[in-house]
């Protein structure tokens, strides 16, 4: 279970961003829609210990997150959660298998890298350099590499946001089908994909701005 209490975070240019409280059921799929601005790149990036908010806390199984150093930040993304990045973050002049294998100089285990890339339908392409894959290619590259670690808990950033609709609603699909029962909670601004996923959070109600503090503090259940 994630639990998101009191949070919020400031940035330099004095941005600030105020979460309503909010519990993510272990096992379930969300996605978390909303306007570009409203904080749910940032509410994945906290999750995942990549950035730290400013005030309140996030817990995950147990473990509160804020109290952790950075070290233990990326150690418990790197046991934990699989991060599929909106600009996918893959090496061009490297082979969808060296993207995926490299993560052996993390310590995980990549052995399932075959299988998983056969259950996205990309295995003839294994051998292939990044920069000669499709869009749609790349995004199923850049969950294979977040979910062959078997992570507990899958962050997916806009995995359909440099996709046209078809491909993305197949894409989205392909994920839920690969996370198998994996809490995932994925940031996307396309409602028509909404059917998909067992919650759908509405960040655009769940957020607000500095000049807009929340006073609500009772926890929701998404």
């Amino acid at each position: 279970m994630i639990e998101i209490k009191n949070l919020g975070k400031q940035f330099r240019n004095e941005t600030e961003i105020s979460y309503r409280d909010m519990i993510f059921e272990n096992g379930k799929s969300y996605m978390l829609l909303g306007a570009s601005g409203c904080g749910k790149s940032t509410l994945l990036n906290m999750i995942a210990g990549i950035l730290s908010p400013t005030t309140g806390s996030i817990t995950v199984d147990g473990v509160e997150m804020t109290d952790l150093t950075q070290k233990a930040k990326d150690k418990f993304r790197i046991e934990r959660i699989g991060y599929i990045f909106q600009d996918f973050k893959l090496i061009n002049d490297m082979t969808v298998a060296d993207n995926i294998g490299i993560l052996r100089l993390e310590g995980v285990d990549v052995s399932g890298t075959d299988d998983m890339l056969k259950s996205l339908g990309i295995f003839e392409k294994k051998n292939a350099k990044i920069k000669h894959l499709s869009g749609g290619q790349k995004q199923r590259v850049a969950i294979a590499r977040a979910l062959v670690k078997r992570p507990d808990i899958i962050l997916a950033d806009e995995p359909t946001g440099n996709l046209n609709f078809a491909i993305g609603e197949q894409v989205i699909k392909e994920l839920i089908e690969a996370s198998g029962g994996k809490t995932l909670i994925a940031v996307t601004h396309d409602d028509r994909l909404a059917k998909y996923f067992d919650e759908v959070v509405d960040m655009n109600e769940m957020t607000s701005g500095i000049r807009d503090t929340v006073t609500e503090k009772e926890a929701i259940v998404c």
